[in-house]
């Protein structure tokens, strides 16, 4: 690693989360990866037993991975932006597709975990990308692999296709415009609010009220349209099954009971393709499980680390 630099988490002040986030050490840096820059975050003691590299959503940036790795007492969490999304700047050469980033995540981990003694996290798309990272002859060795919010079954055939239906069809109507309005379009606030409420299930005003503050900073700091129509459709059209049956570590899938984007039922068929996989269902939320109930993903995510057994040497 190179340029590095303590920082402090930035976090709004009605974050009902601040106060724990700020008590947590972190550095900024950044790697070369895949011929660019890669910008990352480091959270958690130098001495940690235990070492998570973890991947963020569709159009998400470190931020929103925070309130989890806040819960992880005594964890040392490498959370990036992925390439063409918040700080990290797009990839060179690599289209931001599955394939794209999860080549990016091979030589990221390669990078900041050159020992194989980390376990690879995902969230949502995240999810994806970190499966995928983990197949084939090229795949780094890790000790286990967590994913939060798995993408069980592709949108385009999930229970909310109708809406996943508009969501490709706003972003053709993005691609066919020109360059500056059809990024206007794609930052659009309204966009943002209206995915921002679809996604949020908690009761709780307030915490509503902040989830939706955070996705008007953050899900609209995509570097381009091009990029983020690589990368939007390649989530749309791609899920975990795709990879599940040739993961070599044991793992974690961390679901939610009201997420209707990768509902139940779906991570209950998904669990049975891994070699070795076991399903922990956190109630009462949904896809936002890292807004909403961030200390429960916590809790099984530390329970999982601390079951797998320690790297010889």
């Amino acid at each position: 690693m190179v340029n590095a630099a303590l920082d402090s988490p930035v976090m709004a002040a009605d974050s009902p989360y601040a106060e724990r986030i700020a008590r947590v050490p972190v550095r900024r840096d950044e790697v070369a990866v895949r011929g660019g820059r890669t910008r990352l975050w480091v959270y958690g003691p130098d001495d940690a037993p235990h070492r998570v590299v973890f991947l963020h959503g569709l159009r998400g940036d470190h931020h929103g991975l925070e309130p989890i790795l806040a819960h992880l007492d005594g964890v040392r969490v490498v959370v990036p932006d992925l390439p063409a999304f918040g700080a990290s700047p797009p990839l060179p050469s690599d289209r931001h597709d599955v394939d794209g980033y999860a080549a990016w995540a091979r030589e990221l981990l390669a990078a900041v975990a050159p020992g194989g003694d980390a376990v690879l996290a995902g969230h949502s798309f995240g999810s994806i990308v970190a499966a995928a990272a983990l197949t084939g002859e090229a795949a780094p060795p890790v000790r286990g692999l967590v994913l939060v919010n798995p993408i069980a079954a592709a949108a385009l055939t999930g229970p909310r296709r109708f809406m996943t239906g508009l969501t490709v069809l706003h972003h053709r109507v993005a691609a066919a415009l020109p360059e500056g309005a059809g990024t206007w379009l794609l930052r659009h606030p309204l966009v943002t609010r209206i995915a921002s409420v679809a996604m949020a299930t908690t009761p709780d005003a307030a915490l509503r009220r902040w989830i939706h503050a955070e996705h008007d900073r953050y899900f609209s700091t995509f570097a381009e349209r091009r990029t983020l129509l690589e990368t939007f459709h390649a989530s749309v059209r791609h899920d975990v099954t795709e990879s599940a049956g040739e993961v070599p570590v044991p793992t974690l899938l961390v679901a939610a009971d009201r997420d209707d984007i990768a509902p139940l039922a779906a991570q209950h068929a998904l669990v049975g393709r891994f070699p070795d996989a076991r399903l922990a269902v956190v109630p009462g939320t949904g896809h936002l499980a890292h807004y909403e109930a961030p200390a429960a993903v916590a809790t099984e995510v530390a329970a999982f680390l601390a079951a797998l057994p320690q790297r010889a040497g």
